[in-house]
């Protein structure tokens, strides 16, 4: 098998304009590409020098908004990053610790569920 990483991954967005600013003005992703493609607009951002990005996606019909669970962001500093969420508007669940660290929930403007994880020392 020749598989290194994960690529990509699918968010289900009912807007993706609103969804872009939301993913890249208030959680700071980098914009990848924002141009036509196969299905409709192809819309990808991805933490800065991450190797997988998200495509924010409206036309997978077995994809609704808001039904994304379980996407796990790594940070180096999750109480700041979750300050900075909040003071941008974003209500946020924690930081609290865990067995395998400190973690962090919030939401995006769908409803889908996103988490930050401080990785334990």
């Amino acid at each position: 098998m020749g598989i290194t990483h994960v690529q990509l991954f699918s968010v289900p967005v009912s807007d993706q304009e609103k969804a872009k600013d939301f993913y890249v003005d208030t959680v700071g992703f980098d914009l990848l590409a924002d141009q036509p493609g196969v299905h409709g607009r192809w819309l990808q951002v991805a933490p800065k020098g991450a190797d997988t990005s998200l495509v924010l996606v409206d036309w997978f019909p077995t994809m609704p908004p808001g039904s994304l669970r379980g996407l796990l962001l790594r940070t180096d500093d999750v109480d700041a990053d979750c300050a900075r969420l909040q003071e941008r508007g974003v209500d946020v669940d924690g930081p609290k610790n865990t067995p395998w660290g400190r973690q962090a929930m919030f939401s995006d403007p769908d409803g889908n569920v996103i988490g930050l994880n401080q990785p334990s020392a």
